[in-house]
């Protein structure tokens, strides 16, 4: 098994963070020919996904998850700790903390136009965002 952290810096809420290559480099490092690639972000408003990384699609994501937790709808997250992400945590939650992908010839096996991506879901953006990469196999 190797494990390493993955750190990544985000600008803006709704920002999506092409990930892959810091992926694929981990799943090189640890010499996995074979097995799984587990990825973890320990943050409850970002998330992980694979996607197309193209403008037209990530815009379309981004809107169909304005549409599942809107900005101006009312969030008792907000109410109590008054910090106005209760949508990121909504969000996040609904695509996802982690990601498991299948490795093969020491690399992902990730179709033709699908990346890896860190979505930064808070409306606290400018942060650092850490993701545990575990790769397991032969």
């Amino acid at each position: 098994m190797f494990q390493k952290t993955l750190t990544f810096s985000s600008r803006h809420e709704g920002e999506i963070i092409d990930i892959t290559p810091a992926v694929n480099e981990a799943v090189q490092t640890s010499g996995v020919r074979d097995g799984l690639v587990h990825l973890f972000v320990r943050h409850s408003t970002a998330a992980l996904t694979t996607i197309e990384y193209e403008n037209g699609v990530l815009a379309d994501l981004s809107r169909a998850l304005a549409i599942l937790a809107p900005d101006k709808a009312t969030y008792a997250h907000d109410s109590r700790w008054g910090d106005g992400n209760g949508r990121s945590h909504v969000k996040a939650a609904l695509v996802g903390p982690s990601l498991t992908i299948p490795v093969g010839g020491g690399s992902l096996l990730c179709g033709t136009w699908q990346q890896v991506v860190l979505l930064e879901l808070d409306v606290n953006a400018g942060r650092e965002r850490t993701v545990i990469c575990t790769v397991t196999g032969e």
